[in-house]
């Protein structure tokens, strides 16, 4: 008797050690979709279709402005996080978002490197 009160005991514990793993790695998941989306919402500084845009007065000259190179060094840093993170997906999005964006920046080609890397990473795993 005592035998199978013991492996009762286990088996509980057992169960309980399983389904408090997975809540905690479902919370995990959803807190990462949300720093995602905060992420993703905080990029989206476009101006709407539907605004007037301002008419240039001046040629634009080929520098660019200091709110750019610091978008786009965000971009890619936040890229290289998400790959040493192990979320190689991720971090493949950033950098295309990154290389649409600002195809002739200077972090082109690491931006390249990496997901070549990262596409390689995908791929094995």
């Amino acid at each position: 008797m005592l035998f199978w009160v013991v492996v009762a005991a286990f088996a509980a514990t057992l169960g309980w050690s399983v389904w408090y793993i997975r809540r905690k790695a479902e919370e995990r998941r959803h807190a990462e979709e949300a720093r995602v989306a905060a992420f993703v919402s905080s990029l989206g500084t476009a101006v709407p279709p539907s605004a007037p845009k301002p008419a240039p007065a001046a040629p634009q000259t080929p520098s660019l402005p200091a709110s750019d190179i610091a978008l786009q060094k965000m971009l890619f840093d936040a890229a290289h996080k998400a790959g040493e993170a192990g979320e190689p997906a991720l971090a493949i999005q950033l950098y295309a978002r990154l290389l649409a964006r600002f195809p002739a920046t200077t972090f082109a080609e690491p931006a390249r490197a990496a997901v070549t890397a990262l596409n390689r990473k995908l791929l094995k795993g």
